[in-house]
């Protein structure tokens, strides 16, 4: 096979990056950036040194992959095109912002005999990774995902937009069905929820707790794991794990701390951490996680084989979404609220031409006269 012919489109921040990198494959001939907006697709295009198109329909049986980092709510119709065309995707997350959406799209990929993987970085993250072999068969899984408002995505709410990382790595420990879902979340600063919990529990008894929130004032992206052989704590910004191998006497109920002499308390007091939870930190390499999951599609589409998030697992993680969506419309707070709205209506609502105009520091704000 010779170089593969790709398209990026969507000209945004992901997008972005996702071209540039592309462009400096030797096994890739980057043919074109797409992107409603002109100034953005071509400035991308200058950048990257391809053609700028308004629409991907030009590039229907002319290239062979293309990357589809559109606004969620354009994924299905794009996906369906350049599928429904023999044209391997690599589709942003979530895969579509509806179940039925994904369903038909893994659908699409597997009648094409094309492949079809979702973007879902974490799953390329050393930190993670590392944790893998001592975290089989969790019990527990606690994570949380922050950051600020980033003026993206907008068109879906944090659990779509952050949350659906950690729900894709949960699935990806468990290996087991739902069995039931409670979750809350409070609306900010629009009219989907930008603060989210659930707590998941799996048909084999692990539980996962989960929050999200896009109104932060740090990025935080961590999860702990319990699991039979010992524990793991990641931070994925920073590419830490922390594991912790528990002796045979605690991973065998040996140790009985309640019948220790005074003596012997003050001993264990100071090395019970060194003999029976030997913890060890690892810090991984700076690595660029967009890039391998670009390598992995690329070699998935040479080899004939499964990249490492299908099609299917990004489908299922947005069905675990939608059972967290459906919980947070319904639950009920004070006074008969029910859902991420849980603050009462204003008494007087905004009418449309109400707008905030910041004032400059120079310009007093302007007062009207009475009458």
């Amino acid at each position: 096979m010779g170089k593969l012919r790709m398209a990026v489109i969507g000209a945004g921040r992901l997008g972005t990056f996702h071209a540039q990198k592309l462009a400096v494959r030797e096994d890739v001939q980057l043919a074109a950036v797409v992107d409603p907006i002109a100034a953005q697709r071509n400035r991308l295009a200058e950048l990257c040194r391809t053609n700028p198109l308004a629409h991907y329909r030009p590039l229907l049986g002319r290239i062979d992959a293309a990357v589809v980092a559109a606004p969620t709510h354009l994924h299905f119709a794009i996906g369906q095109d350049l599928l429904q065309a023999g044209i391997h995707c690599l589709i942003e997350k979530p895969l579509a912002d509806r179940l039925d959406q994904a369903d038909q799209l893994v659908d699409r990929a597997r009648r094409q005999g094309v492949v079809l993987q979702v973007g879902h970085i974490e799953r390329f993250n050393p930190a993670f990774e590392a944790a893998l072999p001592l975290v089989r068969n969790p019990k527990y899984i606690e994570a949380v995902r922050a950051s600020p408002y980033s003026f993206r995505s907008t068109d879906i709410g944090v659990v779509l937009d952050l949350m659906i990382h950690d729900i894709e790595l949960v699935l990806a420990l468990t290996h087991a069905s739902v069995r039931r879902v409670e979750a809350l979340g409070l609306s900010v600063l629009g009219g989907q929820e930008d603060v989210a919990n659930a707590r998941i529990k799996f048909s084999n008894g692990c539980v996962a707790s989960l929050s999200a929130c896009r109104v932060g004032y740090e990025a935080v992206r961590r999860m702990h794991i319990w699991a039979p052989a010992g524990f793991a704590s990641i931070d994925f910004a920073a590419r830490k794990t922390r594991l912790v191998r528990p002796s045979q006497d605690v991973l065998q109920r040996r140790l009985r701390l309640d019948q220790l002499s005074p003596e012997q308390i003050e001993y264990w007091r100071t090395h019970l951490a060194d003999t029976h939870l030997p913890c060890e930190d690892i810090q991984a390499d700076s690595v660029d996680a967009l890039a391998l999951e670009l390598e992995d599609f690329i070699t998935s589409i040479r080899q004939g084989r499964s990249p490492r998030v299908s099609g299917q697992q990004g489908r299922d993680a947005l069905a675990v979404a939608e059972l967290i969506l459906k919980e947070i419309g319904t639950h009920v707070w004070e006074e008969g609220l029910v859902g991420p709205l849980a603050a009462p209506q204003p008494a007087v609502l905004p009418m449309p031409h109400w707008t905030e105009t910041p004032q400059s520091a120079e310009t007093p704000p302007i007062r009207k006269a009475a009458g």
